[in-house]
């Protein structure tokens, strides 16, 4: 797998197809290769002419883990995406983030708008701006030390998934102390690259689509049909209407 620098971070990414580029970012407790590539976003991208570009976010994957907080602010996660690009020699991407990773493309975005041409949220609407809870809990059940002693339920389901894709347990921890920071809607209503924001009817993680596309200006929104926030991650309708946006904006 091959890697790159990012302001003394090194941090893992692949790179395929041909086209027009699409940095995808992944959410927290995933991966690049279990959030893209096995629900099949990568050959959905690759199929379609572009250029399908992942990073594993700093403490996930195969990028080095870290266990300072302070060093996962979703700034600096923003601006490890844009120095790949930088890494790649690319003026310009769409960035497309799940979860965790809509929020890192979005604080990009705000941070070096003359990089990206469209923005793609997805697994985060509403939730952007007003932020959710359940943060302490999350932490307290990836510190826990047995899954068997977590009671919150929701908690539980976040140190399962860590464990099953075989994260780093403490850079977690870490990282999600202080990755869960919020936009302003003056922050958000900034966003002037074509954006679509999509999420699923009974996800509770990402809020709902219309109050964030009410926001940006001239958002487009998709809500999938009896959809969660683990099960709209791969789901065919999703790959469809991202699909139709990029085409729609000859990217």
């Amino acid at each position: 797998m091959p890697t790159f620098v990012s302001d003394g971070v090194t941090l893992a990414y692949a790179d395929e197809g041909e086209g027009a580029p699409v940095i995808l970012i992944h959410g927290f407790a995933s991966n690049m290769k279990v959030n893209w590539a096995n629900t099949t976003w990568v050959s959905t991208i690759v199929r379609s002419g572009r250029r399908a570009i992942r990073i594993d976010n700093r403490g996930h994957g195969e990028s080095e883990k870290l266990y300072d907080p302070d060093q996962y602010r979703t700034d600096l996660m923003g601006a490890d995406a844009i120095r790949l690009m930088d890494h790649l020699g690319l003026e310009t991407a769409t960035l497309f983030g799940y979860s965790m990773g809509a929020r890192i493309a979005a604080f990009a975005t705000l941070g070096a708008p003359e990089r990206v041409s469209a923005l793609i949220l997805s697994g985060m609407a509403a939730s952007l701006v007003d932020g959710h809870a359940g943060s302490e809990k999350i932490v307290g059940a990836l510190e826990a030390r047995s899954r068997d002693d977590v009671t919150d339920p929701q908690a539980l389901t976040y140190r399962v998934f860590a464990e099953q894709t075989g994260s780093d347990l403490s850079a977690l921890a870490a990282c999600i102390k202080a990755s869960r920071q919020t936009l302003s809607a003056a922050d958000v209503s900034a966003i002037a690259c074509p954006t679509l924001v999509v999420a699923g009817e009974k996800d509770d993680v990402s809020g709902a689509v219309e109050p964030l596309t009410a926001l940006i200006p001239g958002a487009e929104g998709v809500t999938l049909p009896g959809k969660d926030h683990m099960t709209a991650v791969g789901d065919r309708g999703h790959k469809a209407v991202v699909t139709d946006f990029l085409d729609r904006h000859g990217l």
